[in-house]
């Protein structure tokens, strides 16, 4: 029996319930769609305020937002569980649009580092956690379909973000680019403020204090290591397809239109394989997006050159498959865990999988350096990764659910 067949009944929608989606919504179209601008914020920088730097020294500014996106959420997910989701998103929302106003003003590495990595990233982690396990609080058997609808945000906000930078930037400056976000960025995060509630009692005699006692259940442990490798993988992608483009002579526009494309490519990945998971099992498609991605990477992306229908075909189907890295990883996590726990163990896990998030895009630039800008070996980095991911959801469902293949998990 699975902690999801003891737990009581959930409302699986009414108004209510939908309205805590649309604020789990609103809460992460700043803090994951920053995540999934990452690599326009990557050639923008690298092409201006810092010149003098090289590619493994930007890549830490990068992988930091993301590391420290999930490093706090040990913490954040006790604190939710105990009190409640406005007790860290008010100050998280807070926390982001000051991040980008300190950012927009920024010119040198510590600058960047501090406003964006650091404040930016902490403040993206009091949003995000508590906008996945909210959502836990009102759909089971719909979880899937609920948080990938949730999920959708980044996806939008990478598509977004791009095109404001692109677009404005070039007429009023980076500055001014960073401030439009800050101000689309301070109205969504009101209207989350407000609409994020939880439905189940505060539990009397809980600690709010980090726990990873957990990883003593191998069911939690396996799963934990196999969102840790896909975290590891995804981003590698993400961040460094628009430098790519670049370097093969792609239009400079085109290059930086990327992300947008590939983050369209991602809304309906994030709603999609969350439908389909429902059905089919969450680890299930897991397995399988995981697997599509890796051979998306070694089989496509590497032979593709300065291909540039080859080059927009990649990014979107890649966007599309990857998009369960986000929206599905979470559900997988509440299926070993139970749901008065979803805050923690959700936080815990990907605490752990911060350091990937923290090396993967650091390491790809040191290959990418050590081989003299030829994008191979990193290519083959990314695509590698993907597959261990592979591999170990498969290692993680075994564990939790048995070895027939046809079961649904």
């Amino acid at each position: 029996m699975t902690a999801e067949t003891e737990e009581p009944k959930y409302p699986e929608g009414g108004l209510q319930a939908w309205l805590v989606v649309l604020g789990a919504w609103c809460a992460m179209i700043p803090s994951m769609g920053l995540l999934n601008s990452l690599g326009t914020l990557h050639a923008w920088t690298s092409s201006y305020q810092l010149t003098d730097y090289t590619e493994s020294s930007i890549g830490w500014i990068y992988g930091a937002y993301a590391f420290f996106l999930y490093i706090a959420g040990a913490q954040v997910g006790p604190i939710f569980d105990c009190y409640g989701p406005l007790y860290v998103v008010v100050p998280g929302s807070i926390g982001m649009v000051a991040s980008l106003i300190c950012f927009s003003f920024s010119t040198e590495y510590y600058q960047i580092f501090l406003s964006f990595s650091v404040l930016g990233g902490l403040s993206a982690c009091t949003l995000f956690n508590p906008a996945i396990s909210v959502i836990g609080h009102w759909f089971n058997c719909r979880r899937g379909i609920a948080t990938g609808i949730a999920c959708t945000a980044g996806g939008l906000g990478g598509v977004a973000f791009p095109l404001i930078i692109m677009y404005t930037a070039p007429k009023i400056g980076f500055g001014w680019a960073i401030r439009i976000i800050a101000l689309l960025s301070a109205l969504l995060l009101i209207l989350a403020c407000f609409l994020m509630r939880t439905r189940l009692p505060r539990p009397e005699g809980k600690s709010a204090a980090i726990d990873f006692k957990a990883l003593r259940d191998a069911k939690y442990a396996t799963t934990t290591l196999a969102v840790f490798l896909v975290e590891f993988a995804v981003f590698v992608p993400i961040t460094y397809i628009t430098s790519y483009a670049l370097h093969v002579g792609i239009d400079t526009t085109l290059a930086y239109a990327l992300i947008p494309l590939l983050n369209a490519g991602a809304v309906p990945g994030r709603f999609l394989p969350g439908l389909v998971a429902d059905k089919l099992g969450r680890f299930n498609v897991m397995i399988a997006t995981s697997l599509v991605c890796s051979l998306l990477t070694l089989a496509l992306w590497i032979p593709i050159n300065a291909n540039i229908a080859g080059v927009i075909c990649y990014a979107v189907l890649f966007g599309f498959t990857s998009g369960a890295a986000i929206s599905l990883t979470p559900v997988c996590i509440s299926q070993v865990c139970r749901v008065e726990e979803y805050g923690k163990r959700n936080g815990t896990t990907f605490t752990i999988a911060s350091i990937g998030t923290l090396t993967g895009i650091p390491i790809a630039g040191a290959i990418l350096q050590a081989k003299d800008g030829q994008y191979d070996a990193l290519i083959g980095f990314g695509g590698g990764m993907y597959f261990l991911a592979t591999v170990a959801f498969v290692i993680a469902r075994g564990v939790c659910a048995g070895w027939k293949v046809t079961t649904r998990f």
